[in-house]
């Protein structure tokens, strides 16, 4: 077995304006460097397209509705400031919870030891009610809430190391026990959440801030000192990966300033913690990631972990 790769042709067709950071041409770069020989060896799937019921797993109907009912025949219209619809939106966000989705069932299910889901938009910004952040649904919390309902999981953690806070994880998740929810993201910058005093309602949340040009001698302290000693003492049954590759010193959103090496090191971290107590099973979610040449580098570090770790 191998890496189970999915993606679907209807995320490309999620269209911003030009100058947009979220951008079609941020999967494109992925999908080119996976066309590669190093990558032959990914087991390849189309995403299946979620039901729009599958957003209720963390979203009331009225957020589902919301978002459907902004959905436009034509042209571009704005949600919030940052956040768009085109007429492919929900669809490109329908097949990104479904490719979330099934990678949580075909790794639980020994079906593949690891998977890496290439989707867009992102979702870890989408709170309970509010799209924001370039997010519509909450895709990595409908993940964990899936494994939990649909699959019997008793403890789960979900790891964001986007540069970016996942708001809308941390909002989705607050008041669910059975989910670990631990971040580290540049503070400050948008969206001005994630200080360590947010703790989740079952102590529950860890958040990790890094300052600015820290670099990821500040990041690896921050994983082998807190985050991963802490999950380790809840030995959870599946990791589920927010991978935002938006830290690279590359990208124009954020000033982290870490290196593809820095992807890899934590990706290996995450794959030795996962190995302690669930098998290997990881569960990765492309989120954000803005500089070109620096995505698709990251990813292919990102990936090529997860894939030997798969051998």
């Amino acid at each position: 077995m191998s890496t189970l790769f999915l993606t679907h042709s209807d995320c490309l067709n999620h269209v911003t304006p030009p100058g947009h950071p979220e951008r079609v041409a941020r999967l494109e770069a992925i999908l080119n460097r996976m066309s590669e020989p190093d990558f032959a060896g990914l087991v390849r799937e189309d995403a299946p397209r979620a039901t729009p019921e599958a957003a209720l797993k963390a979203h009331p109907q009225a957020h589902l509705d919301a978002i459907a009912s902004a959905a436009p025949e034509e042209g571009i219209v704005s949600l919030v400031a940052d956040t768009l619809m085109s007429p492919g939106s929900l669809a490109a966000a329908l097949r990104a919870v479904g490719a979330a989705e099934r990678a949580v069932d075909a790794v639980l299910a020994d079906e593949a030891p690891n998977a890496f889901c290439a989707i867009r938009p992102p979702g870890h910004h989408a709170e309970t009610m509010t799209p924001m952040g370039f997010c519509l649904f909450g895709t990595v919390a409908l993940a964990a809430n899936h494994a939990l309902e649909a699959h019997g999981l008793e403890r789960g953690a979900v790891i964001d190391f986007d540069v970016h806070h996942g708001n809308g994880t941390q909002d989705l998740l607050w008041h669910e026990p059975r989910v670990r929810f631990a971040s580290t993201h540049q503070m400050p910058l948008y969206p001005g959440t994630g200080a360590p005093g947010e703790r989740g309602a079952h102590d529950n949340v860890l958040n990790v801030p890094l300052a600015p040009h820290s670099g990821g001698v500040a990041m690896r302290s921050a994983y082998a000192d807190h985050i991963l000693p802490w999950l380790d003492g809840f030995a959870p049954q599946l990791v589920i990966v927010s991978a935002g590759f938006d830290a690279h010193t590359r990208d124009p959103l954020a000033q982290l300033n870490w290196t593809e090496d820095d992807f890899a090191w934590v990706t290996e971290q995450i794959c030795d913690l996962a190995a302690r107590h669930c098998g290997g099973r990881v569960v990765s979610c492309l989120e954000g990631g803005y500089d070109l040449d620096g995505l698709a580098a990251s990813v292919a570090a990102h990936v090529t972990v997860l894939m030997e770790r798969s051998a």
